[in-house]
C-alpha cells in the first residue's frame, strides 16, 4: 500500500522537474544583446536587432537598418512569448506575435492590417552566437509567395 503514494509522489516530482527545466530553457535572456545580420549588400547596408528585457519575462526587440542607398529605418515591438499580437512601432498598421516552439526556437507572426503576411522561424544556435531566421511570406489567401533566410551574429 505504501508503494502507490510513493510512486505518485515520485511522478509528481519528476513532472515538476521537467516543467521547471522546460520553463527555464525558454529563457529570453539567452537572446539579450545586439545582433548584426550578415549582408551581401554593398556598404553601408546594415541591419541590427537589439533584444532587451521587457515586462515580467518578456523581451523588447528593436531593429535598426540602413539600406544600400543609405536610408535609415528603425522599428520594434514587445513580446511576452505568448502568441498575442502586439503593435509594432515605426511601421503603420503592423502587429507581431511571438511564441516559443522549443528552448531555442520562436515563431514570429507578422501582420499588416490584421492579416498575417509573414512567419519567421527564429533559431538560436546551441552556443548562443548566431540566430538563423527563416522568413515565409504569404499572400492574402495564406499561400506561400516566398521564402528567405538571414543569419544574425551576436556583436554585444
Amino acid at each position: 500500500m505504501i508503494k502507490r503514494p510513493l510512486i505518485i509522489g515520485a511522478a509528481l516530482v519528476a513532472t515538476a522537474a521537467l516543467m521547471a527545466v522546460e520553463a527555464s530553457a525558454q529563457d529570453p535572456s539567452t537572446r539579450f544583446g545586439r545582433w548584426q545580420m550578415d549582408s551581401d549588400a554593398p556598404p553601408p547596408a546594415i541591419n541590427i536587432m537589439t533584444y532587451e528585457p521587457w515586462g515580467d519575462g518578456g523581451m523588447s526587440i528593436t531593429v535598426a537598418a540602413t539600406n544600400a542607398r543609405g536610408q535609415d529605418s528603425e522599428w520594434g515591438y514587445n513580446t511576452m512569448f505568448d502568441g498575442e499580437f502586439r503593435s509594432v512601432w515605426g511601421q503603420d498598421n503592423a502587429d507581431t506575435a511571438v511564441e516559443w516552439v522549443n528552448e531555442r526556437t520562436t515563431r514570429i507572426s507578422n501582420s499588416r492590417n490584421g492579416r498575417v503576411t509573414q512567419v519567421i522561424i527564429n533559431i538560436l544556435s546551441e552556443d548562443g552566437s548566431t540566430i538563423e531566421n527563416e522568413y515565409v511570406r504569404m499572400d492574402e489567401n495564406g499561400k506561400i509567395t516566398g521564402v528567405g533566410h538571414a543569419t544574425y551574429r551576436r556583436i554585444q
